[in-house]
């Protein structure tokens, strides 16, 4: 439970890490076992973890870049930290292409981490090189029939009301009449209402009604006579990022247009997107939004590219406000791991065994890349260690050539937002677990005889 935990968390604060958290947090606690066994108090090496995570994040600290005052650098740091990303997900073969849709997307928000003004639509057909990045807004819907198909310096009222009352909506109610001419008296009542609902919403000096519910072919026509392109049945996530989007509210009533705040955009337009027709709202008043695009063969390969791009466009805001990078490959990982060790070896007392266990657990990230790689890890941390023992050494583990490599001259970064997140979260937890004074096992469960 804790471990979905810290993972969530991790996700919803940075975006990326969140296996990295789990198996820090975990090797944390397998040290920190031994040190029980070994009669080491919890306390004392709660005490000694928090001296070494505050000397690694230190290390940290001290070895991060930043280099926000120079855009193209800047920019070259965000697409490696992208790449960097999406190299373990699905969208690793083309990470270079969307790396650069990623980086696009989140240079537009102007320094926001309002994810909100980004929005992926997800199409399939074509492969997922045919992916892009498209100015404004996509609501997947199509204009209806009599419809104006394009619209310029629209006027938009985005409404979640309900445009069919043309039912008794009172749940077991029942209307006796004594003949036929009042049921179609009850009928026009029914439908003269609906007009005046009608004139209420035009009567806002809109050329664009977009609704989360229905729209009924009655209200549709009155709409299209007075030149009005009415969209229905919008979903909600649609119409509040719509909303968001255009600068308009969401209304339900139509009494004051006074105070109904409406959306603007330069151009709305129907658009052709493999098979299917789409409107798309470009010039919208949040001049920062943007919609990706996503091609692919199957339902499934696009859910999961949505995931890897998600992950990546929220390191890149995170990077985008806090603009420190690291190097990646396990770099900060034995950075850290050695000023933990240097600093183990002037504690005294039994809090060094805690802080050289500390160290330990750090090597482990390294360690699991080299496994998932199918590479000699053993070998590979020796020859990692060695190497920053050098001084300012950029050494980290290159999964491609199958050896150490230089992180700098390969390109492999990350977030220093990501990585500080990553290194607190999980001493957190385990501190948090080392704290627990005894764990009461229920009795299994007995088995039933089912024959």
């Amino acid at each position: 439970m804790w471990a979905s935990d810290i993972s969530k968390v991790q996700d919803d604060e940075v975006g990326d890490g969140t296996t990295s958290v789990v198996v820090l947090a975990g090797e944390l606690l397998r040290e920190a076992e031994k040190l029980v066994n070994m009669k080491i108090h919890p306390m004392t090496i709660i005490a000694g973890f928090r001296m070494a995570a505050e000397c690694a994040r230190d290390a940290l600290l001290q070895r991060a870049m930043d280099n926000k005052e120079d855009s193209d650098k800047f920019r070259s740091d965000l697409m490696n930290i992208a790449m960097t990303t999406l190299s373990s997900k699905i969208l690793s073969q083309d990470k270079e292409y969307f790396a650069g849709l990623a980086v696009d997307a989140v240079l537009r928000l102007k320094g926001s981490t309002n994810l909100e003004a980004i929005q992926i639509l997800k199409k399939t057909g074509g492969s997922l090189k045919d992916s892009f990045l498209d100015e404004g807004f996509i609501l997947d819907k199509k204009i209806g029939l009599g419809q104006p198909k394009r619209i310029e310096n629209a006027k938009i009222l985005v409404a979640n009301t309900a445009m069919d009352t043309d039912k008794v909506k009172i749940y077991g109610a029942r209307v006796r009449v004594d003949s036929m001419a009042k049921v179609a008296e009850i009928e026009a009542a029914e439908k003269q209402k609906m007009r005046e609902k009608v004139q209420k919403i035009i009567g806002h000096g809109i050329n664009c009604f977009v609704n989360r519910q229905l729209i009924y072919n009655l209200p549709e026509e009155l709409f299209a006579d007075a030149g009005i392109l009415a969209i229905e049945h919008a979903d909600f996530e649609g119409i509040e990022r719509l909303a968001l989007v255009t600068g308009g509210d969401i209304a339900s009533t139509f009494d004051n247009p006074e105070s109904v705040k409406l959306g603007h955009c330069k151009v709305i337009e129907e658009i052709m997107i493999g098979e299917d027709k789409l409107i798309h709202f470009s010039g919208v008043e949040m001049g920062q939004a943007c919609t990706i695009v996503l091609r692919g063969a199957s339902e499934h390969v696009l859910d999961e590219a949505e995931r890897s791009l998600h992950d990546a466009l929220c390191v890149l805001s995170q990077t985008v406000n806090d603009t420190r990078v690291l190097y990646g490959g396990g770099w900060p990982e034995m950075v850290m791991a050695k000023e933990v060790d240097g600093l183990a070896r002037k504690t005294p007392g039994k809090k060094s065994h805690a802080i050289e266990a500390f160290s330990r657990a750090l090597q482990s990230i390294p360690t699991i890349i080299a496994d998932n790689a199918g590479l000699d890890s053993a070998d590979l941390i020796s020859q990692l260690r060695a190497e920053h023992h050098k001084e300012q050494s950029t050494a980290g583990i290159d999964v491609i050539s199958g050896g150490v490599g230089d992180m700098e001259k390969l390109g492999i970064s990350e977030s220093f937002k990501a990585k500080q997140a990553v290194l607190m979260s999980a001493t957190e937890a385990a501190e948090m677990i080392l704290r627990v004074d005894e764990i009461v096992t229920c009795a299994p469960r007995r088995r039933e005889d089912r024959m």
